[in-house]
Formats: C-alpha cells, sequence, structure tokens
C-alpha cells in the first residue's frame, strides 16, 4: 500500500503500517505519514487534557459564584472530570508538568465559558485561578 492510500483509506493504512512493523518491513513504512500520525497523538493528548481541565475549572467557578444554583449535576460534572484528568495523567504521567504550565490558559478558556453560561460579568471572575492544582484535582474539594 503506498503513501495516496493514507488519504484514501486511513484504517486500512494503519492496519498495513502495523503489518509492516511486526514483520519488521521496516523499509516500506510510509515514515513521514506515520511520524506525523505519532505527533499527532501526543497533541490529542495534551488537548484532551487542556478540555478537560478548562470545563473542571468553569464548573468550580459557577459553584463558587453562584451557590444557588449548585446540582448534584454540577458535582456529577466535577467528579467526572477529575477523574478523567487523573486517568489521563495515570496513561502519560510526563503530561504532570505540562498540567502546571497550562493551568493558566484553561483557566482563561473557563472564565470566558462561565461568563457565556452564567451571564455573569467577565469581572466578576478572578484574574488569576482561586485554587491550587491540588485543589482543583482533588475529588472531594468544593470551594465554598
Amino acid at each position: 500500500m503506498n503513501s495516496s492510500q493514507y488519504q484514501q483509506d486511513f484504517y486500512a493504512w494503519t492496519q498495513e503500517q502495523v503489518q509492516l512493523l511486526r514483520s519488521k518491513q521496516l523499509s516500506k513504512i510510509d515514515i513521514e505519514h506515520l511520524i506525523e500520525e505519532i505527533e499527532s497523538m501526543g497533541k490529542s493528548e495534551k488537548r484532551a487534557l487542556k478540555s478537560r481541565l478548562s470545563v473542571l475549572l468553569m464548573h468550580l467557578l459557577k459553584w463558587h459564584f453562584q451557590p444557588s444554583f449548585r446540582s448534584t449535576s454540577w458535582q456529577v460534572t466535577l467528579r467526572t472530570q477529575r477523574r478523567a484528568i487523573k486517568d489521563l495523567l495515570t496513561d502519560n504521567p510526563s503530561l504532570k508538568h505540562w498540567l502546571i504550565e497550562t493551568m493558566h490558559d484553561a483557566y482563561e478558556q473557563a472564565k470566558d465559558d462561565a461568563c457565556l453560561e452564567t451571564g455573569l460579568d467577565d469581572s466578576t471572575f478572578p484574574q488569576q485561578c482561586l485554587w491550587t492544582i491540588e485543589q482543583v484535582l482533588d475529588i472531594h474539594y468544593l470551594p465554598d
């Protein structure tokens, strides 16, 4: 299967690449596309982690700034995101340092989404995240 198969039938291309790797036919591997896909897989894990952190932070903001609207549904979302982040970090421990690095960007996204979802003005929410990464990830932590 040649490189054009990559665009025409991605699944078939992946299966062919696996077979070539297993049979150690390294000279036949579509190396450029394989590199591209491996890089993409790493970026995908980072995007998933940032997305989950952003959703988690948005719900923490809503919990903190809209106490009269608190619900079990919000608690479930907080718990779900925390578990998913824990799973991602268990599977990809090298992303733990990146999680701390992306906290600011994830918080900015969370504030934007919280403004839209709650109707509250941007000035309602602090410029910097109120919580440490340990609090954010703590399955039992709920801000007062």
